[in-house]
């Protein structure tokens, strides 16, 4: 697979998802596939034609003028998802973002028109039915640095909206939110940035349907990392971070307090 994958010059959880039946591809894709597996040429012809005719998007493909390909990528895995950790230090994690903060970050990209700023957040928000799905809906885990609460965007009174809605969010059975304090120092998160660390379903005898993976975001491109120490390595500092973070009822406390103090 990975021998494949630098043949085709795509990830190997790209490859993995395909090969495993996860998602659909273009019939250009499979023609590059069979190239390179050395498939006969009526045999590559007929999948191609299949490709066309079964080819099925997720929802986010109506919105691929401001979906970038990396992302669309990111947006397909999330879906899969069964557990979802995610470490932030700088914004709120777009997947518990309110319209009003997910706006004024978008809106800071200059030369967004308020037309792509509006697509581009109903994109933001539409990805968080997945926190409510009724079916297997993923486990969320999220732990922030207390910086962001304190981190203007917008006014205060959107601050205070989306202080609030973490804490109602923090509610469901399936999220979990942690706020490390300024008072825990130096930590692993420090050190590693912002990450989110998916792991997706297994088969019936326990085995991964897809790797783990790591998706780190970048200022001009984003890291798709599912190497076993890869995955090891995020999965220990996750571990260290969340350690490090209030307990539930103290991060929930101190999200009500930052909340209260915005709103006076």
């Amino acid at each position: 697979m990975r021998a494949a994958a630098s043949k085709l010059e795509w990830s190997e959880p790209k490859l993995w998802r395909i090969e495993t039946g996860q998602t659909s591809l273009r019939s250009l894709d499979v023609e590059a596939m069979c190239k390179v597996y050395g498939a006969p040429a009526e045999l590559t012809q007929a999948l191609m034609g299949l490709a066309k005719e079964t080819k099925s998007k997720g929802w986010w493909h109506s919105y691929g003028d401001v979906i970038p390909d990396s992302f669309d990528l990111y947006v397909g895995l999330e879906e899969a998802a069964t557990s979802i950790q995610w470490y932030e230090s700088e914004v709120i994690p777009g997947l518990l973002q309110t319209p009003d903060y997910a706006r004024t970050v978008i809106g800071l990209v200059p030369d967004r028109d308020e037309e792509e700023i509006e697509r581009r957040t109903h994109v933001r928000i539409t990805r968080q039915v997945l926190l409510t799905r009724v079916t297997d809906a993923p486990k969320v885990d999220v732990v922030l640095n207390e910086g962001v609460l304190h981190r203007p965007v917008g006014s205060a009174k959107i601050m205070a909206g989306q202080l609030n809605r973490l804490a109602e969010l923090d509610e469901l059975d399936n999220v979990n939110i942690r706020v490390v304090p300024y008072s825990a120092g130096l930590h692993t998160g420090v050190m590693s940035g912002p990450f989110v660390l998916m792991r997706f379903p297994v088969t019936g005898d326990g085995r991964d349907t897809e790797p783990p993976t790591v998706y780190v975001e970048g200022f001009t491109g984003s890291l798709y990392l599912d190497k076993t120490d890869e995955i090891e390595r995020y999965d220990a500092a996750f571990k260290d971070i969340w350690g490090s973070a209030l307990d539930g009822t103290g991060s929930t406390r101190l999200l009500k307090q930052v909340a209260k103090e915005l709103g006076k």
